[in-house]
């Protein structure tokens, strides 16, 4: 996720990235200030201080800042705040805020943090995202809620059916609006806001860790009068990561991995691989050489991508091989190395990547591999974040010879798959 707020106070409490603006002084309703007191937070965190201000004043607000900066806490005060505010009759049981999120784990922590703050509001929020509880997630909805958070796929989904109706939507939230680009939701996105009230009758807040010309031209599009706010843009990763890369020929990408994973320490370490079948190949090659490992791609089933995020987090996984999915909108304490054993082929991408270390306060190091597939991302990567990255240097010859991965089995009944019993071929 983009906030820390679902962790310990003491992250909180680095004073390099808190500002002199405390909660307090934001007049905030006195429900909302609890939540924020038992959680332990006092300050502001420089993007909460640029734009909380300005959105409790009822002003859209299109706010950027690095990942990890407290952008959800941002959006999610001024959310409670407006629909405390003005108390409405006319909603009935449909939503008056919707917070649309790109991924379903950035959906699922953005629901914790508002559970979290928003614990003595009264007011109901509930998910809809895809790959699970369709049915669960249907009725909750349609028993009432007041913020709906989701992905944009099972929003519309249920839209459609006539579940809820966002006439009466009071805050509109985009996180992560670059995102939704990126991964083809911008028609989705449109659909959602043609079918709000209009851009004098509502708020929206709209956020994003880059700001291509493409986000501020939805912008433009769906919201009134808003308040353009950027947060450290002329240094777009943080001083506190250590950034190298190294230069290793494909054949040693896998021996310099583990030599890399074994020589530092590296107990809490996102290793990022740009395709599924990489990164089975990467976690399964680390597991087969005693490391503790494991894989996290679109491909692996929701539950239990959820079971493998909270080992993870809990530190019953070291090491966590990800695909790009898991690159935006996850919040994981404490990860102390992000391995770039792919280069990404989209340089903010890179910046999303190592925005999992370092999270408010804290430290870590960033290692990218250049290697003979994706060195030539590198200068577009090194002129967007605005920095030449070191180089470290590797001696071939001492690099060790790893065990190979037991072959994968065989699915049984796969000379079946895609016929139905009849023998028919299922429509797939």
């Amino acid at each position: 996720m983009d906030t820390d707020y679902t962790d310990t106070p003491a992250a909180a409490s680095q004073e390099t990235v808190l500002t002199e603006l405390a909660f307090a002084e934001l007049a905030l309703d006195e429900r909302i200030q609890r939540g924020l007191d038992e959680a332990g937070f006092s300050h502001c965190t420089p993007i909460q201080a640029k734009t909380l201000p300005t959105a409790l004043a009822g002003r859209d607000v299109l706010g950027q800042a690095r990942t990890g900066t407290g952008k959800t806490a941002a959006f999610l005060l001024a959310v409670f705040q407006k629909l405390l505010q003005s108390p409405s009759t006319q909603a009935g049981r449909n939503p008056r805020s919707v917070i649309i999120a790109p991924t379903r784990e950035l959906a699922i922590q953005i629901h914790k943090d508002a559970e979290s703050l928003g614990k003595h509001t009264g007011l109901t929020t509930l998910l809809a995202y895809g790959g699970v509880d369709y049915q669960r997630q249907k009725d909750a909805i349609a028993e009432g809620v007041d913020i709906l958070i989701g992905t944009p796929g099972r929003l519309i989904d249920f839209l459609k059916q006539n579940i809820y109706d966002l006439k009466s939507i009071e805050v509109a939230v985009l996180d992560e609006a670059d995102r939704m680009f990126d991964l083809g939701f911008i028609a989705d996105i449109r659909f959602m806001f043609r079918r709000m009230p209009s851009t004098d009758q509502r708020q929206c807040l709209m956020f994003s860790a880059t700001f291509p010309l493409k986000v501020t031209e939805l912008a433009y599009e769906h919201m009134k009068d808003a308040q353009t706010i950027r947060i450290e843009e002329e240094q777009m990763t943080t001083e506190r990561v250590k950034q190298v890369v190294y230069y290793p020929a494909n054949r040693e990408k896998l021996p310099l991995l583990y030599s890399l994973l074994k020589e530092r320490s590296c107990a809490h370490t996102m290793v990022f691989v740009n395709t599924r079948h990489g990164a089975d190949t990467v976690a399964r090659t680390l597991k087969a050489n005693g490391m503790n490992a494991a894989m996290l791609a679109g491909n692996v089933p929701q539950a239990k991508r959820q079971k493998l995020l909270k080992r993870f987090h809990d530190g019953d996984i070291d090491v966590m091989v990800a695909t790009d999915v898991a690159a935006r909108g996850l919040h994981i304490p404490d990860v102390s190395h992000v391995i770039n054993y792919d280069l990404p082929q989209d340089a903010a991408d890179y910046v999303h990547r190592i925005g999992r270390t370092a999270r408010l306060g804290a430290s870590g190091d960033a290692i990218s591999f250049a290697c003979e597939d994706y060195a030539f991302y590198l200068p577009e990567i090194e002129a967007f974040i605005g920095l030449d990255l070191p180089v470290v240097n590797h001696d071939p010859d001492a690099l060790p010879t790893l065990k190979r991965p037991p072959p994968r089995k065989k699915s049984s009944g796969s000379g079946q798959r895609g016929r139905s019993r009849s023998g028919r071929r299922r429509r797939q």
